[in-house]
């Protein structure tokens, strides 16, 4: 039984012309090797499986074949040649600096430079994973590498360059080896199983070339893998799949038309038949991500070439890409992100993901809506024309029960994109507060006054689900009654305890069209600013009333203090008895605390 050689050894590259996708390393060789001009160290650096080893190799034959050919190939014909194929040959040593680390095995090898070649032009040295060395060895290899013999040349090679000292790097020629493209790396994986007589689909080579990360390596261990999984010499789309428990593109594709169209039903059920094939839910946000991201990049022609796909799967994004709006991918990149980062720490990860695809099947319905507020704005400015009884933009208006100027700046957050924001300024004046004399008087109030004042039409969101009414143009009339119904409805359908206590107190209507609610803190403020407009929107669809107006009115309590020392008892005792003072002066007592 013959003996089985895996692929990557078996279809080495053995001249510079099989080298596959490092084309400009090899042209430099071979053009440095034409015109002889050889530096004395050469660093090669890159990811693993890229060939550099192989190219070290190469080059450490070509230069001391006796009969080059004219496109710069060993003739295999001479002696150098043959014992390179032999590996006998005494001109080309590999040290593996992984297990060859210490300054005692630098040592032996500059000993061995000291001699020349027996045959051939050059002795090559080859130091293999070279970020390896330790610092000691390094400064030990110095002055040799700066300075070695006419016939001597070191080629270094590694994946991690950075960990190399820039005294070495300086005395290096430096090339940088790229990851494989995956065309290249499928035509020759398809090279391979022409060779092998294995009946491969084009399609799975690709799929095997992606999941190689650029590594030809990889691929053909793969390969080797795939070849022995499937049966009778043919290699398939779906086998491999199988094999290497790869989730399928077009599971992100029927997922995202699912996404896009606001089916919540079929994208669960999909995720559902995802997890029952064996898949990771992590995995599937983090291809579901890049899926996105695959599909912005495909939005514009310049930046289709960072598509890492095979050319079949790059056709069905730029399909795909054409049918969503940019704004729409990029929404679901957001909520994509937040999914990922977020998983490890969510404790039920299924119901995590689910709801996450909920909020990314609605973003195209909250995009649509936006937009259709936004024209409904920018009518309303082309008009100039603004309703009578209700102004044109939300305003905040502050009143201090304190009879002094006061300089105020409102803020208001997390307002839509619909409702234009009004910022005016007060010239501040100082404020000049006297320190009265201490009296403990009961609880005193600080009352601080808010109007919120919104557009009365305009299509909204319904906090409970009831579809939105636009253009309210009736003023029908209603009770303290009504008006508290709806303000605990509304409150009921946010399931919210701070709202609930806001809008479930007594209130005030001002003039039978302003609601003058009380709270109790800025806190309270805040949210009441945040929902004001969802929650006029409501009364005035409800009510039937577009001149509905809300103001706000914070009454803030301030905590009694009682007196603590002797002369704080003293002084509240004798403010609610000043026969007291009379009893101190008539007596001539003097107070001692």
């Amino acid at each position: 039984m013959e003996k089985f050689v895996v692929s990557a050894r078996k279809y080495r590259p053995i001249t510079f012309d099989t080298v596959v996708g490092q084309s400009h390393i090899t042209t430099t060789l071979q053009n440095a090797i034409r015109t002889n001009h050889l530096a004395q160290a050469f660093l090669f650096c890159g990811p693993r499986g890229v060939g550099k080893t192989t190219c070290a190799r190469i080059l450490a034959k070509t230069i001391n074949c006796q009969n080059l050919t004219e496109d710069i190939s060993p003739c295999n014909e001479c002696e150098s040649c043959k014992s390179f194929n032999n590996n006998a040959s005494f001109n080309i040593h590999e040290l593996d600096a992984a297990s060859n680390n210490s300054v005692e095995d630098i040592r032996n090898l500059t000993d061995q430079v000291r001699f020349p070649p027996q045959y051939g032009k050059y002795k090559v040295y080859i130091i293999d994973e070279v970020h390896m060395l330790s610092q000691a060895a390094f400064n030990a290899f110095l002055k040799t590498l700066e300075e070695p013999p006419s016939y001597a040349i070191f080629i270094l090679a590694t994946t991690e360059k950075h960990k190399i000292l820039p005294t070495i790097l300086s005395r290096c020629q430096i090339f940088d080896f790229n990851r494989i493209q995956i065309k290249d790396m499928a035509d020759h994986l398809a090279n391979v199983a022409n060779k092998e007589q294995i009946k491969a689909d084009y399609q799975a080579l690709e799929l095997i070339a992606q999941k190689a990360d650029g590594g030809l390596r990889d691929a053909l261990s793969m390969f080797d893998l795939n070849v022995t999984f499937a049966a009778g010499n043919e290699l398939t789309y779906k086998s491999v799949l199988d094999n290497l428990h790869i989730l399928d593109y077009d599971y992100y594709f029927r997922m995202t038309d699912h996404l896009y169209s606001g089916d919540i039903s079929g994208a669960l059920l999909l995720y559902n038949e995802i997890l029952e094939k064996g898949f990771d839910g992590h995995q599937f946000v983090v291809g579901l991500n890049e899926h996105f991201r695959n599909l912005m990049v495909s939005k514009d022609q310049q930046t289709v070439k960072l598509l890492q796909v095979a050319e079949s799967t790059q056709r069905r994004y730029l399909a795909q890409s054409g049918k969503l709006p940019l704004g729409y991918i990029l929404s679901s990149l957001s909520v994509g992100s937040h999914l990922d980062i977020n998983y490890k720490s969510a404790k039920n990860q299924r119901l995590h993901v689910e709801i996450g695809l909920m909020k990314l099947s609605q973003i195209q319905q909250v995009l649509n809506l936006s937009e259709l507020s936004g024209s409904t704005s920018e009518e309303k400015k082309k008009s100039n024309v603004a309703p009578a009884s209700v102004p044109a933009s939300p305003q905040l208006v502050v009143q201090n029960t304190v009879n002094q100027p006061v300089s105020v700046t409102p803020t208001i957050t997390n307002i839509p994109p619909s409702v234009p924001v009004v910022t005016t300024q007060v010239k501040s004046e100082p404020l000049v507060v006297a320190t009265p004399r201490p009296n403990f008087t009961p609880s005193k109030f600080k009352s601080t006054h808010v109007d919120i004042d919104l557009p009365s039409s305009g299509v909204q969101n319904n906090p409970i689900n009831e579809p939105a009414v636009s253009n309210i143009s009736t003023n029908k009339s209603f009770t303290l009654e009504q008006l508290r119904k709806e303000l605990h409805t509304f409150a009921d359908s946010r399931n919210n305890a701070t709202i609930e206590v806001m809008l479930k107190r007594e209130f005030n209507l001002v003039e039978g069209h302003i609601l003058k609610l009380r709270l109790d803190n800025q806190v309270q403020m805040d949210l009441l600013t945040q929902m004001k407009q969802d929650l006029a929107v409501y009364l005035r669809q409800q009510l039937q009333n577009s001149t509905l107006q809300i103001a706000a009115e914070i009454v803030e309590s301030q905590i009694e203090r009682r007196p603590y020392t002797a002369q704080e008892k003293f002084e509240y005792l004798a403010n609610k008895n000043p026969a007291l003072w009379d009893l101190k002066e008539k007596l001539g007592m003097d107070l001692v605390f």
